[in-house]
């Protein structure tokens, strides 16, 4: 058998056991961490059958070329840092659970999982003959990566990023809320969109009562910073909101490219941009109606400007427009604090830093060298002071946030305070570890953000994180490495004063403006693992190894994650609208019967801004109190009853109407 054919049925074996591992693995589209499960199904056998032969075949088909591996290995690395990279390996294999004992044992059956599909790379790898694809995506030639706009790469990238985030946003996402945030985010965007800060007051504040809802006695409101729901009001506008991720998304990879050009050579800034553009976490980011990727969008306009005053300072002249850019850049950060405030303040530090001239500390006295900080600065500063006359209007004080006033209204004031302390969380069982905030909750929800990101990064079977700590283990950092590091520390020593790590939802979504420094060290590791595997020159076999990888990823992790936990994630389905025109709703009253998320959220996103339009309106069907309040404002509507998917087990279903008004107070309560 020639080496090519070897490295096929290799490349096959991995699908395979990606595959295989995937089946045992519980996710689905509840509000959990997914673990791993002992089969109880033929398909779970038949996985776990699947995994076995796997590691025969990798352990005897491959014993020699794996000895080699380990001896290369133990020379090229202290035993200090393997011991390191080992010991992060196996913790970030796996979700922790309540129980130590089933933490142990799912750390251990994930780390094998992931040291078979390892020791596959490997084996891969060695078989290696040809890298074409590799060396398109290293390039060749010049040293210097052209601008994203002139890269085919980059290009191609953005664009894949777009289609495919628009086609899950319709298909999968199905164009409709899931998280309760969302909801809230694309009400608050269609009220910005007519012009408006506020609506008046529900007429029945009972039945449309939703989460993130702040109502007072002439008004309600969104509480949640307006950043977003600014920029999702132009995709409202258009008629399009849920292309406004896609759209940032590729914007994203572009920027990212930009910035990368400036700090590493063409190879592993090509490389760095087409990680970044084919991580499932990045994708799935640009699908939903979330906050996280305007935020980085924002980041990263903040840090071309910032990089393009780099490169004209070590060319020796900073031009007179570019001190517009960085103005402009600044501008960006203060719109990423009016988006998400904490990171709008990481990433003003960041770029802070970054934007200061080399050796800063020896030109304390030459205010000249420090003019485009300033203008930074001043530029962030101009940005987020647009918060104080919006909070002055929503509020009554300009340092007075709605979402401090509605914490203070519904919970415990100060339970969402920055810091530590017993007051801190808001009673989320499953998703705040422990009472309080103090160090073990730090520990506990790094610990499951780190293995989130270990499987939601890259979806890579080895996991998304060994290449990465390959980065440090060759002993190979240069400075820019050093500066994502720092980016890495740095955002999540800010979130560690927060209570809520950010949940299951998204991945370590609080963590995702880390996603870009993952990008450049994973290029980095395996750049430097091409460098430093010196067997057969000129193939590029750690950067083959990977794209197999991120091949094998799209083949099994995407459309696993795509199906089993996005679609109708949280029990959000948007059936109603199919049920408002087969019924025939019209100027209805429609009463919802279940929990307010999701059965009620659900139904309520297809509510007018207007609650006394002739359209049907959605009512929650809290308790007889709010039933009545309803019946009494809307007595000259019929009514209709329906049946949430908490209710009904499946979708939405009719249960009852149209109804006069006495029949539906007389109907019986859920």
């Amino acid at each position: 058998m020639s080496k090519q054919s070897a490295a096929w049925i290799w490349g096959i074996l991995l699908v395979a056991g990606q595959a295989a591992s995937l089946v045992l693995v519980e996710a689905g589209p509840r509000v959990s961490y997914q673990h791993y499960r002992w089969p109880a199904s033929p398909a779970g056998w038949a996985a776990l059958v699947v995994l076995v032969v796997q590691a025969i075949v990798v352990i005897t088909a491959g014993r020699a070329a794996l000895g080699r591996a380990g001896t290369w290995v133990r020379a090229q690395v202290p035993f200090a840092i393997r011991l390191m990279v080992v010991a992060a390996f196996v913790f970030s294999s796996a979700t922790a659970s309540k129980s130590v004992q089933a933490t142990l044992l799912e750390l251990l059956a994930a780390t094998l999982v992931q040291s078979v599909a390892l020791g596959n790379v490997i084996l891969l790898a060695t078989a290696v003959t040809r890298g074409s694809a590799a060396s398109w995506v290293l390039g060749t030639g010049s040293s210097a990566a052209p601008s994203p706009w002139r890269d085919p790469l980059a290009l191609t990238a953005a664009a894949s990023v777009f289609v495919v985030a628009s086609l899950l946003a319709l298909f999968v996402y199905q164009n409709h809320p899931h998280v309760p945030d969302e909801v809230a985010y694309l009400l608050q965007a269609r009220y910005f969109a007519e012009g408006a800060l506020w609506m008046p007051a529900p007429p029945a504040p009972l039945a449309f009562n939703l989460d993130l809802m702040h109502y007072e006695a002439a008004r309600w409101y969104t509480p949640t910073p307006p950043g977003w729901p600014g920029a999702l009001a132009v995709g409202v506008a258009l008629g399009v909101p849920w292309l406004v991720n896609p759209v940032l998304g590729a914007a994203n990879v572009l920027l990212t490219h930009r910035v990368f050009a400036s700090m590493y050579d063409r190879g592993v800034a090509r490389l760095a941009t087409l990680l970044l553009a084919t991580s499932p976490w990045f994708v799935f980011m640009s699908m939903n109606f979330m906050t996280h990727q305007v935020v980085l969008c924002c980041g990263l306009l903040a840090a071309v400007a910032v990089a393009r005053v780099r490169d004209e300072r070590a060319r020796g002249r900073v031009k007179p427009a570019t001190y517009l850019a960085i103005f402009a850049g600044g501008l960006s950060i203060g719109a990423a604090s009016l988006v998400r405030p904490l990171e709008g303040l990481a990433i003003a530090l960041l770029l802070g830093f970054w934007s200061l001239p080399p050796r800063w500390w020896e030109k304390l006295t030459s205010i000249p060298s420090f003019v485009a900080s300033g203008v930074l600065a001043a530029g962030a500063v101009a940005g987020g002071l647009v918060v104080r006359p919006y909070n002055t209007l929503m509020t009554g004080k300009a340092s007075y946030f709605p979402i401090m006033a509605y914490i203070d209204k519904y919970y415990t004031k100060g339970s969402n305070d920055l810091g530590f302390g017993a007051n801190r969380g808001l009673g989320w069982s499953g998703l705040d570890p422990f009472p309080g905030h103090g160090a073990k909750d730090v520990v506990v929800n790094a610990a499951l953000n780190v293995a989130s990101i270990n499987t939601e990064w890259l979806g890579w079977a080895t996991g998304s994180l060994l290449v990465l700590l390959v980065a440090f283990a060759l002993r190979r950092m240069e400075r820019p490495d050093w500066w994502h590091v720092a980016v890495i520390a740095t955002i999540i020593g800010i979130h560690s004063f927060y209570w809520f790590s950010g949940g299951p939802d998204f991945g370590a979504r609080y963590w995702f403006l880390v996603i870009v420094s993952c990008a450049a060290l994973t290029a980095r590791g395996l750049v430097s693992l091409d460098r430093a595997l010196t067997a057969k020159p000129g193939v590029p076999r750690a950067t083959t190894a990977g794209l197999v990888l991120v091949l094998a990823a799209w083949l099994t992790f995407v459309p696993w994650r795509a199906a089993d936990k996005y679609y109708h994630y949280r029990g959000m389905r948007p059936d109603v609208r199919t049920l408002a025109k087969t019924r025939e709703f019209g100027r209805s009253l429609v009463f919802v019967r279940g929990k307010r998320h999701p059965d009620y959220a659900s139904a309520a996103a297809y509510n007018p801004l207007d609650l006394t339009a002739d359209v049907p309106l959605y009512a929650w069907d809290a308790s007889p109190e709010a039933r009545a309040e309803a019946l009494r404002v809307y007595a000259d509507r019929p009514v209709f009853f329906l049946d949430g998917p908490t209710r009904s087990g499946e979708g939405f279903r009719v249960v009852a109407g149209p109804l006069t008004t006495a029949e539906a107070q007389a109907f019986p309560a859920q």
